[in-house]
C-alpha cells in the first residue's frame, strides 16, 4: 500500500450544475478511493439542473444532494488536474498542473432526451482519464 496521496481532479464549468457535476459524480464512481474528485462553478448555479438529476438517476447515480459550488484558487491549488469547460480567464492557471478543456455542450435548459448523450460522453471520457490517472480499478 502506497503512501502517496490518490489524483486529484478537479471539474469546472460556469454554473456547476450539468456537466461538470456529471463529471465528478461519474469519476466518483467508477474511481472511488483511488481518486479525489472536486467540481466547482465561476458563477454556481443554486442547484443542479432537473434534466442532470434525471439522467443521472436513470444509470444509478444519485446526484439530488450535490449543490453547485464556488470555484477556488485553494481547489484549484489543491488539484493535479483540472478539467474545464471554456471558463477562460476566470480559472487561475498554476504551474505543475495538467489543464484539460473538453468541449461539451451545455445542457442548460435541455430536457433529459438531450442530456443523455452528453452524459454518455461524459462518461466515456472518465472511463478513460480514469485509465490514465489511477490505472488498476474495477471501472
Amino acid at each position: 500500500m502506497s503512501d502517496t496521496a490518490p489524483p486529484s481532479v478537479l471539474f469546472v464549468c460556469v454554473h456547476n450544475a450539468g456537466r461538470s457535476q456529471m463529471a465528478a459524480a461519474f469519476l466518483t464512481h467508477h474511481g472511488g478511493d483511488r481518486v479525489q474528485v472536486r467540481s466547482a462553478g465561476s458563477a454556481p448555479a443554486d442547484a443542479v439542473n432537473p434534466s442532470v438529476v434525471a439522467a443521472m438517476a436513470e444509470v444509478g447515480i444519485d446526484v439530488s444532494a450535490e449543490v453547485p459550488k464556488m470555484l477556488t484558487v485553494e481547489a484549484v491549488q489543491a488539484s493535479d488536474v483540472v478539467i474545464t469547460r471554456g471558463c477562460g480567464d476566470t480559472c487561475p492557471v498554476f504551474p505543475g498542473k495538467r489543464y484539460l478543456d473538453w468541449q461539451l455542450p451545455d445542457p442548460a435548459g435541455q430536457g433529459v432526451d438531450a442530456v443523455r448523450p452528453l452524459r454518455d460522453d461524459i462518461e466515456q471520457r472518465i472511463r478513460a482519464l480514469l485509465d490514465e490517472i489511477a490505472p488498476g480499478g474495477q471501472g
